[in-house]
């Protein structure tokens, strides 16, 4: 399941093109739920692209800096030894 949330978000969609409307403030969130794969792949010479999809063919793909991928990977090792979630 994909849950999109948008805020300040107005598009004028004319001829098939896609045009945005009014300042540039937009702000998006999006949850991936019901994960069915992931993995990790470089992403051009310095980031490090995370990849989830679902069985209904949602995709969200998150680029980081090599830094924040070392960051994420305490957070998993931490959760591992310290949280219930992996018994």
């Amino acid at each position: 399941m994909l849950a999109l949330t948008l805020e300040e978000f107005m598009l004028e969609l004319n001829d098939g093109a896609i045009k945005n409307i009014g300042p540039n403030n937009k702000e998006a969130t999006v949850k991936l739920f019901d994960v069915d794969g992931a993995e990790a792949r470089e992403f051009g010479d310095k980031r490090v692209k995370l990849v989830f999809d679902d069985e209904d063919g949602n995709e969200v793909q998150v680029s980081l800096f090599p830094e924040d991928v070392e960051k994420l990977v305490e957070d998993i090792s931490d959760l591992q030894e310290n949280s219930a979630v992996f018994e």
